[in-house]
């Protein structure tokens, strides 16, 4: 038996089958009861899964998803959660579950779509729905389907070239209060994601070595980043300035010492770009700018790669056409086989 949520669960195997179920209690001894009672019908031949969706509905599946599931992820990613959530209880209201089809999901995503939302946020919040469909067949055996799995995603432009002019910059930072323009600074000479960024601690930042240690990433492969000296300064003044909060050690906290909040971020970041007249643009193209400032100055695109902490060098490919000095440097090493043409042709006649 293990824990998951407060609430034991069982996995037990026999003659090649698999049976993995929550044993819906947090009592230990009664946990082991059940377990034992399905043990014995399953080596009886007398265990049948059985499907409880019947009586289940959309409002039962997110409740349970929010209170077992979202407590093991990220708090950015729960705070995206409770926003995505909001977005499908006003269309999905609370119907019954095995009358949500693939047909209905799709209606969604056509809502959504008319409402404004962005592809990526439709797609965020349909792998949110997935998920919690997953887990009532999978886990919770409610049902044997999830329709969400046969609705097509929106497409993304996830090769949006957008980057800050030096120009375009200054604007920004002018209009932005200190809090924001630090962030800013530092995310333009670091290239961390926002979930990094927001959840950067004292403990991962070396001054002397001017290092941050980036644990919890998108590929969840931990990456120490060098610092330059612009990158260092920002920390450097909020070491000298901070007074330690008493609930975490986040590098960059509210005024009130608290973590500062994704929809926050966002906001004020949007406020910013409206006052500065910077048109499509998002708090991630900060990054493109860090990548795309890289290239245009001869790093390549390992280097970026490493930098980025990217998982598959085809994503930093993106930057490659921003690298024609690089290119040259790298056709210019073969300078040194000086073949004399001219020599060669009178020697052969």
């Amino acid at each position: 038996m293990f824990k998951r949520s407060d609430i034991w669960w069982t996995c037990i195997s026999h003659n090649g089958r698999k049976v993995q179920k929550s044993l819906e209690t947090s009592d230990k001894k009664l946990a082991q009861a059940i377990e034992a009672k399905i043990r014995t019908e399953i080596v009886e031949g007398k265990y049948y899964e059985r499907l409880t969706g019947q009586c289940k509905t959309f409002k039962d599946m997110m409740d349970r998803f929010m209170k077992e599931y979202a407590p093991t992820v990220s708090l950015n990613t729960q705070e995206g959660y409770k926003y995505y959530l909001k977005n499908l209880s006003r269309f999905f209201d609370n119907p019954g579950l095995m009358t949500i089809t693939p047909k209905i999901v799709a209606k969604y995503k056509l809502y959504r779509r008319d409402n404004g939302a962005s592809p990526s946020t439709v797609n965020r919040e349909l792998y949110m729905l997935s998920k919690a469909f997953n887990l009532a067949v999978k886990e919770w055996e409610w049902l044997k389907d999830n329709p969400v799995s046969r609705v097509q995603k929106e497409r993304e432009n996830n090769e949006v070239d957008r980057w800050l002019t030096e120009v375009e910059e200054r604007r920004l930072l002018d209009n932005s209060p200190d809090w924001l323009r630090k962030i800013i600074v530092f995310a333009l000479n670091t290239g961390l994601r926002q979930d990094e960024l927001l959840s950067l601690e004292w403990s991962r930042v070396n001054l002397l070595r001017k290092t941050i240690l980036i644990q919890k990433t998108k590929n969840n492969k931990p990456n120490t980043l060098p610092l330059n000296s612009i990158a260092l300064n920002v920390l450097m003044q909020k070491h000298e300035g901070k007074v330690r909060s008493l609930k975490n050690d986040l590098v960059f906290i509210s005024k009130s010492g608290t973590k500062i909040g994704k929809r926050n971020l966002i906001r004020a970041f949007a406020q910013a770009l409206e006052k500065a007249e910077i048109k499509e643009f998002t708090f991630h193209c900060l990054r493109h700018t860090f990548a795309t400032r890289l290239a245009q100055n001869g790093v390549d695109i390992y280097k970026i790669a490493k930098l980025l902490n990217h998982k598959d060098l085809k994503n930093t490919q993106r930057y490659s056409h921003h690298c024609p000095e690089s290119l040259m440097i790298g056709v210019q090493i073969l300078e040194k086989f000086d073949y004399n043409l001219t020599t060669m042709a009178q020697k052969g006649g």
